[in-house]
């Protein structure tokens, strides 16, 4: 039987190395057992110790999950994203300022010739995380690449049609690796 007592922050004193066995979210120093998360005091029946977490810790994007950002920067062969959330955690920030990379190898099936035919500053891409230590993303798949994007010439909301988007105020027509969820989802 586990029995939860106070609220802790790290570094709390909760007991000696003596009195507990150390669970998760605690460490021990010299003998001594601090609190390492905000959370509530647990103690099982067998003097294991823990604390158990209160709150959400804001999500780091991991390999394999799916990003919503902004393109910040368009250089030769990639696209810079400032990565806002991480897909299924909308409800917390992504922890740290984070920005990833888009090669140009990694924006769709096929050969691109150019990162500007298919991204355009300020578009809000959706994208796959398939590296975690340099952050680099893929819009590869019909799910992914462009979900908003503006005109180039008037900054109005360009809108799909077929496989281009047109601004409906200046008529202009611009190209995009557009995901297939374009114009609907979480923006």
């Amino acid at each position: 039987m586990e029995k939860e007592r106070r609220i802790v922050v790290p570094g709390d004193f909760l007991g000696t190395s003596e009195e507990f066995t150390l669970g998760t979210g605690v460490y021990d120093e010299r003998g001594n057992i601090y609190a390492s998360l905000t959370g509530g005091v647990s103690i099982s029946d067998k003097r294991v110790i823990e604390v158990i977490p209160k709150v959400e810790t804001p999500p780091t994007p991991e390999e394999g999950d799916v990003v919503i950002g902004r393109i910040e920067d368009i250089k030769d062969t990639l696209a810079v994203v400032s990565i806002a959330c991480v897909k299924g955690k909308e409800k917390r920030e992504v922890a740290a300022s984070t920005q990833g990379i888009i090669h140009i190898s990694n924006i769709k099936n096929g050969y691109v010739t150019e990162v500007q035919h298919e991204f355009s500053y300020l578009d809000v891409v959706k994208a796959k995380v398939i590296d975690t230590k340099a952050l680099r993303l893929s819009t590869e798949g019909k799910d992914l690449g462009v979900i908003k994007a503006i005109c180039a010439r008037c900054k109005g909301d360009l809108k799909r049609k077929g496989n281009v988007l047109t601004c409906e105020r200046c008529k202009r027509v611009e190209a995009r690796k557009i995901s297939e969820d374009y114009g609907r989802g979480l923006v």
